[in-house]
């Protein structure tokens, strides 16, 4: 008997949006709707043959903290449907579509939702903790009159009265990414140059397949937008290398123009296993073949994960780079992506922290993010990873190339790696 196939059937997004722009009155919630409305309407699916929903996020929203649920209801998804949330920073999207494949392999579904989203533009702003003790002993204290009132006043600073956003720094590290980003460039010789030559490549590209009509089988419009606005088709290197150190001052060499922007958006990815999807008609794009994580110090390697989780998912699969045509990588910064290039075709790199195994070998730019990367489509936290599968597997079907690479480092020293196969049939 073959091995079950967890098939992707299709992906789409709703256009990712610059933080406090087109989307900066929605919730993450709504956000959420729009994808996974616009997918069910892209695949005709009928929503009570979901067996599970899995939808990832990184800000929660505490009022919609199960919010794969929350907008699974809103979306016309039977409320028999069960749904949780998946939050493991920027693959949060890719967990979500890889606990789903999980699902399936293991016989507990047959058909799952996946995706993720994200807002920048609403995000929960708290209170100082002194204020907040205080909030949660008002109604107590009230009880007591003016001077119960007063009371809570008793001890509090100015300082006190100041909101609390929520901080992209790393809990444990307390370092915000652009600082790790600009030390892991200079560690592997990447200068401002190769990052500003690199970001250029992700907008020029971005922006070709935009107005050459490669998302449009990919994007649902929403809020009467299809293109996405952090594209810059008409920079050049010389209004990039206007641009002032954004971190490390004054020599560091990531900028706003070489690092993904803040950003709203969400995704949504249709998994079956292959004998439902053929059951129901559906030609899958592509099938999801195997998937790795990875984890390292993120004091610091934490942006280099991808070089790890990748060379795990080629040693599973017995692929190497020359197999693989397609490259979908997350670009959080371009001197991530450089510098794992870098460690990647690296043989000293490979000898000293893969127990003495091959480099991954380098990776031509041709295959990389051809359509655009988060430098310039922008990177929604939660969304990111069904942007990056969906493109994919439309790239492998457009472009007639077996084998896809997606790969995403993540907050915290994590990473996910993972080989799409295109679909080419029934297996025999």
């Amino acid at each position: 008997m073959a091995a079950r196939r967890v098939v992707l059937v299709d992906g789409c997004r709703i256009p990712f949006q610059l933080s406090s722009t087109v989307y900066k009155n929605e919730l993450a919630v709504d956000l959420a709707q729009k994808a996974m409305r616009g997918l069910l309407t892209k695949t005709a699916l009928d929503p009570a043959h979901i067996d599970y929903i899995l939808y990832g996020t990184v800000i929660q929203e505490s009022r919609t903290s199960n919010i794969a649920r929350e907008a699974a209801v809103n979306s016309g998804v039977p409320m028999s449907v069960p749904s949780h949330t998946v939050t493991q920073a920027c693959i949060s999207a890719n967990q979500a579509l890889t606990t789903g494949a999980e699902k399936i392999l293991a016989g507990k579904a047959d058909i799952v939702l996946t995706g993720g989203c994200e807002t920048f533009s609403d995000v929960p702003i708290r209170f100082s903790r002194p204020v907040r003790q205080r909030f949660l002993g008002a109604a107590k204290a009230m009880k007591k009159g003016p001077a119960g009132a007063l009371g809570l006043l008793k001890g509090l600073q100015m300082k006190d009265l100041a909101p609390e956003a929520p901080s992209i720094a790393n809990y444990t590290t307390g370092e915000v990414m652009g600082h790790s980003a600009d030390r892991l460039a200079c560690r592997f010789g990447v200068s401002r140059n190769d990052q500003d030559e690199y970001a250029l490549m992700s907008h020029t590209n971005a922006y070709k397949a935009h107005t050459e009509g490669m998302y449009d089988d990919e994007i649902v419009g929403a809020n009467g937008e299809t293109f996405e606005n952090n594209i810059k088709g008409d920079t050049d290197m010389a209004k990039m290398g206007k641009l002032k150190p954004a971190f490390i001052k004054p020599h560091g060499t990531i900028t706003a123009a070489n690092a993904s922007p803040l950003t709203d958006g969400a995704s949504a990815v249709l998994i079956m296993s292959e004998e439902k999807a053929l059951e129901l008609g559906y030609t899958p794009k592509s099938i999801l073949k195997s998937w790795s994580y990875a984890a390292v110090d993120p004091f610091e390697d934490l942006l280099l994960g991808p070089t790890y989780a990748t060379q795990q998912v080629l040693r599973e699969t017995g692929l190497n780079m020359k197999d693989i045509g397609v490259v979908e990588f997350h670009e959080a910064f371009a001197g991530q992506v450089l510098a794992n290039l870098t460690a990647m075709a690296s043989p000293t790199f490979a000898t000293e922290n893969f127990n003495g195994g091959d480099a991954i070998g380098e990776i031509p730019k041709e295959k990389i993010n051809t359509r655009g990367g988060s430098l310039s489509l922008g990177h929604p936290f939660g969304a990111t990873g069904g942007r990056l599968v969906t493109t994919a597997s439309n790239r492998m079907r457009d472009d007639g190339h077996k084998y896809a690479l997606v790969t995403a480092c993540a907050d915290g020293g994590l990473a996910h790696s993972a080989i799409l196969e295109k679909w080419e049939g029934p297996q025999k």
